[in-house]
């Protein structure tokens, strides 16, 4: 584990492997831990980033507020102090909203780019107002809140089966700090749509999704990538597919490497 300054702020991230660098990026209620079991495999043939996004895991919140550019702009600290010019990207749930705003703000960077369980949309009118409701629960009840997202996460069927392992994640989410909680949920209500990008980049995309995933909608979520180039991998579990469909997804995305 290793630390920068960016602007006053500790960021932590690990730096593992040789090859063309792959850029880790958890999603909300996560850290850096999450990419675990698929590093071994992913630095036998590259270089393998992993990164605290802004107030979680080990990185210090920033401000009161946390957009997804100001995740950006930290991610692009890390590049910076380690000489990487080009990237292949992974960005789970929020972590794929960051490396959206990454794609725009710093787009030679970008080699290619996976969402995993993510959206280029914008929050609808609807989902802003759940952000501002889930602000207020997590004020009220901090343990209720976290372990009830956590649970929400994952597929009806998987919470049964898979419950040690998600009592595992919900004490991993628990020790996110509350201002990191509620900056990102403030962040992420107010990012931009970038639909855009899909249709207009060069570089390689996929986007890989959970046909039953209780956080986005399957069939929205896929009309993003009508007319594009963007490949699309669906999955038939939640919103976890690093864990619901763990071995399925390692070997998506080693093809994906590989095809760059």
């Amino acid at each position: 584990m290793k630390q920068i300054l960016f602007k006053n702020t500790n960021i932590s991230y690990s730096d593992t492997g040789k090859g063309t660098a792959i850029v880790l990026l958890h999603g909300f209620l996560e850290n850096k831990g999450m990419w675990d079991f698929y590093i071994p495999e992913f630095a036998k043939k590259n270089r393998v980033i992993i990164i605290d996004l802004l107030g979680h895991g080990e990185t210090e919140c920033l401000s009161y507020v946390q957009t997804m550019e100001d995740n950006a702009d930290a991610v692009h600290a890390v590049l910076s102090e380690l000489r990487i010019r080009k990237a292949i990207f992974v960005g789970h749930s929020m972590g794929g909203y960051v490396a959206l705003a990454f794609a725009e703000l710093y787009p030679d960077t970008i080699k290619g780019l996976v969402l995993l369980n993510s959206t280029s949309r914008a929050d609808s009118a609807e989902r802003k107002t759940n952000r501002d409701r889930a602000i207020k629960a997590v004020k009220q009840s901090f343990m209720n809140f976290v372990s009830l997202s956590i649970a929400n996460l994952f597929s009806e069927f998987n919470r049964e089966r898979l419950a040690p392992v998600i009592e595992k994640v919900k004490k991993e989410a628990l020790q996110t700090p509350l201002q990191g909680i509620v900056a990102s949920l403030e962040g992420m209500k107010i990012r931009q749509d970038r639909e855009v990008l899909l249709h207009l980049t060069p570089y390689p995309k996929l986007l890989i999704l959970g046909e039953k995933d209780p956080v986005l909608n399957y069939e929205e979520t896929k009309e993003q990538i009508e007319n594009t180039t963007v490949k699309l991998v669906t999955f038939p579990d939640g919103h976890m597919s690093h864990i619901e469909n763990q071995d399925q997804l390692l070997i998506v995305l080693l093809a994906f490497f590989k095809s760059i």
